[in-house]
């Protein structure tokens, strides 16, 4: 279906979301249309700050907002969902385009199987009906089901549109890019030779795809690595209670900036409870690459000054290899809580391929390397 032709049927001149490389095309389109213009459109940090979000606008307007997320995204929408904008509770209506990625039947990665699974039961028991479009869907049926969603929309409730794999189409071709050169595969490259033997945790997406890569081409096996392949956002929580329960070794987290942002809270945790020993990486390419390249809010926050005001003991930013190299031998040789900005390009290799061992192999090789 053409995507141009899906916003024009749900009628809505505002959409807030967080980006999914299977909405890619609505992804696109909404920011070659709007670009970031709050009044029509914001890429929130995460689902249930996008939930407010909507809420806000139909309060402001009476008029109804469109929320588009991958479908591992309901787990930070439940909350809101069902305090605020529930017919049971202010009853404000809202319409989401949600991304099914780990459709039952259809190959994915590990972290989708089992959110794949639940998603259609998920929205069922948050009480919203679901239209389910794929790539035979005809225009026709999307209009007629926008006309019954309307009439819930008017009751003050919900409904979905779930987009199957392939389902939307876009002719134009937005292009995402930043001033920065320093390749983030060459910037893990250099936290994997200073870190040494060193446990490292790395968040979703092609961080930890390229560290899996890297350690691939150098023959070093993957137990010194935990592959946070799902969860995103919460790869620093994960590496902060490593750090607190292994006070004698070095735990390094490789994050990236949506992901950061998707949960900033875990910087204040981390910068309270301050274990010497962790050294907090945030490629910053100031945007949401692995699921298409739309931009983050990142490019007009200090991510390291607020790392400072969290608490962490040392806190600084970088943008070239040199200054990287310098930071991360102190880091390694240190003994405080460091927080290390890296300004990075976006981009990957054409080629760059995905991990080959299971999250539960990841996981047991990891366990049984923090014990050595």
């Amino acid at each position: 279906m053409n995507v141009e032709r899906l916003t024009e049927i749900t009628g809505a001149d505002f959409f807030t979301g967080v980006p999914d490389s299977q909405l890619k095309a609505l992804c696109d389109h909404l920011f070659q249309k709007y670009g970031t213009d709050p009044r029509h459109h914001i890429i929130g940090a995460n689902e249930g700050n996008c939930a407010a979000i909507a809420a806000g606008y139909h309060l402001a307007t009476g008029k109804v907002p469109v929320v588009y997320m991958q479908n591992s995204g309901q787990g930070n929408m439940i909350n809101p969902m069902a305090s605020l904008l529930s017919d049971k509770v202010y009853g404000i209506p809202c319409l989401f385009i949600v991304g099914w990625r780990g459709e039952p039947g259809i190959h994915d990665e590990p972290q989708h199987v089992y959110q794949g699974k639940v998603t259609l039961k998920l929205l069922e028991d948050m009480d919203i009906q679901a239209f389910v479009i794929g790539k035979d869907t005809a225009e026709d049926a999307v209009s007629r089901k926008m006309e019954d969603f309307k009439k819930l929309l008017e009751r003050g409730k919900c409904a979905a549109f779930v987009i199957r794999k392939g389902a939307l189409q876009y002719d134009k071709k937005a292009v995402y890019k930043n001033a920065y050169r320093m390749t983030r595969e060459e910037i893990i490259r250099r936290v994997a030779e200073v870190s040494g033997k060193d446990p490292v945790v790395s968040t979703t997406g092609k961080a930890s795809r390229e560290l899996f890569e890297i350690r691939e081409a150098r023959g070093q096996g993957h137990s010194r690595d935990f592959l946070t392949v799902g969860s995103m956002g919460h790869a620093s929580s994960i590496a902060m209670e490593i750090a607190i329960q292994k006070p004698d070794r070095k735990i390094w987290c490789l994050d990236g900036d949506g992901a950061a942002l998707m949960h900033m809270g875990a910087m204040a945790v981390i910068g309270a409870s301050s274990p010497k020993n962790l050294v907090h990486i945030v490629m910053n390419n100031e945007a949401h690459e692995t699921v298409g390249g739309m931009p983050t809010v990142a490019a007009k926050v200090d991510l390291s000054g607020i790392a400072k005001a969290c608490g962490y003991g040392k806190a600084v930013c970088v943008g070239d290899f040199e200054s990287l190299d310098r930071e991360l031998r102190r880091a390694k040789l240190g003994s405080e809580l460091t927080f290390i900005e890296v300004k990075c390009a976006i981009g990957a290799r054409a080629d760059l391929g995905r991990p080959t061992t299971t999250p539960v192999q990841n996981k047991d090789w990891f366990m049984e390397s923090l014990k050595g």
